[in-house]
């Protein structure tokens, strides 16, 4: 007897989503790989089996949690660890991703420092540089 409730079963939900598959075509992928058509009624191995196809199918799982993805590139990142070593301080009056982008906006006019080219971070990121050495005495 299957379990109603599982991380598989939700993941297979959420890659069915994330694939765009229709009722039709989702019942017969699952139909296909083990003979059911529904997950619910499916054993755990059977739910990884079907997991297993969407992601040969393309679909990627993505990471869980509420954080916001790091970002690739490296003079963000470099903003975020200074704004995050300031508020180890108590500098910042609000959580220091909010305050981060918050002091963007207010040097650049840019709401999210993702959206910097390296020209317009770099007097932004010396800014930053300049109040951890100063609050960190």
């Amino acid at each position: 007897m299957a379990l109603h409730s599982s991380a598989a079963l939700a993941k297979i939900h959420i890659a069915k989503k994330d694939l765009g598959l229709d009722e039709t075509t989702y019942r017969s992928l699952l139909m296909r790989i083990t003979g059911k058509d529904s997950a619910g009624q499916m054993s755990e191995p059977q739910r990884e089996s079907v997991l297993a196809e969407m992601r040969r199918l393309g679909w990627k799982p993505k990471s869980g949690g509420k954080h916001r993805p790091t970002s690739s590139k490296p003079y963000v990142r470099l903003m975020y660890a200074i704004a995050k070593n300031i508020d180890k301080t108590g500098y910042w009056k609000l959580p220091y991703k909010d305050a981060l982008r918050a002091f963007v906006k207010a040097e650049t006019g840019i709401d999210n420092p993702e959206w910097l080219t390296f020209e317009q971070a770099s007097p932004v990121i010396e800014a930053l540089k300049t109040i951890e050495r100063r609050v960190g005495r």
